[in-house]
């Protein structure tokens, strides 16, 4: 009987190889190959007309060193960290709330139709918004509110907004899961024993959501950090980011070796949140399964 398991259980792990052998091809080909190619540029010489010389060569990572690099690695930590604070703040009321709503589908439908519109699309439309002569400055001036045109865009604060508005889908998403699959009793037992409505939603419910906050903010503080089009498009000049940095290392400056180290920073950010995620999930696995454990052992006592 038990050759007859382990022989089943071979041939089942054949079966998922044959299949998984087209995903593990896809992976290797469009995020292994990449990754190790950036980072073997990275200790490369650069060009004399672009491109890299094969040359081993620490200059790139010596060139990130310097303070104008320094400034600007600063200035995108700091849009980015307000940008997923903000991101986030807004997002656990609206998934706790689209949660708790009888029409979830149709708050979901909501939350999901930006992914059908083109990016360049919904940023050109809060450019229109934003613009001296856009729609929200002529508002303000038709209510007497302001009496000149208020520059809304090419700023950092355009920046922050229309960062927060294109990756809030992000964010919300993985709380709404988290909230969605939390048991509400624990929240009533919490008041049955004495707890304020903000007690039990910060020491109960946020806590047993914190592998969906994790989440959403690795998927808003990873792609706000390595931003290009956002910060080109509604930034000024106190708006250059590293995303920014690396384009125009590539086609302007053509120094890859330099826009290779830049990415790989970018990349080792990723690898970290993924991290992160992964320990969050496998903690909260744990809990659980341990909870269920004591349930059973409680439940067997009685």
């Amino acid at each position: 009987m038990k050759d007859k398991k382990l022989t089943k259980a071979a041939r089942d792990g054949r079966v998922g190889l044959f299949y998984g052998w087209p995903m593990g091809l896809w992976f290797i080909i469009f995020f292994v190959a990449p990754l190790v190619i950036i980072f073997i540029y990275s200790f490369l010489k650069k060009g004399i007309y672009g491109g890299v010389e094969w040359k081993f060569s620490l200059k790139a990572y010596k060139q990130m060193c310097k303070p104008e690099y320094g400034l600007i690695l600063l200035r995108t930590l700091k849009i980015t960290i307000i940008s997923t604070i903000i991101t986030i703040l807004v997002s656990i009321p609206s998934a706790y709330a689209m949660a708790r709503s009888r029409h979830q589908t149709l708050f979901l439908f909501m939350i999901i139709i930006p992914f059908w519109t083109n990016s360049l699309i919904r940023i050109f439309a809060w450019m229109s918004i934003l613009n001296n002569d856009g729609i929200l400055n002529q508002i303000l001036m038709k209510l007497h509110l302001i009496k000149d045109y208020l520059p809304f865009l090419y700023n950092t604060k355009a920046v922050i907004l229309v960062s927060v508005y294109m990756y809030i889908p992000y964010a919300i998403l993985p709380i709404f899961t988290a909230v969605d699959r939390f048991d509400f009793s624990l929240l009533e037992a919490a008041r049955d024993l004495g707890a304020t409505k903000p007690q039990s939603m910060f020491k109960v419910l946020i806590p047993g959501i914190r592998s969906g906050i994790i989440s959403a903010l690795i998927f808003t503080f990873i792609p706000i950090f390595g931003a290009y089009t956002v910060p080109l498009l509604v930034g000024g000049k106190d708006s250059y980011m590293l995303g920014n940095i690396i384009v125009d290392q590539v086609q302007k400056t053509r120094n890859w070796p330099l826009a290779a180290a830049f990415s790989m920073v970018i990349t080792l950010i990723s690898v970290i949140g993924i991290m992160m995620i992964t320990r969050s999930n496998s903690q909260e696995a744990q809990l659980k399964k341990k909870n269920t454990k004591e349930d059973n052992y409680v439940g067997g006592v009685q």
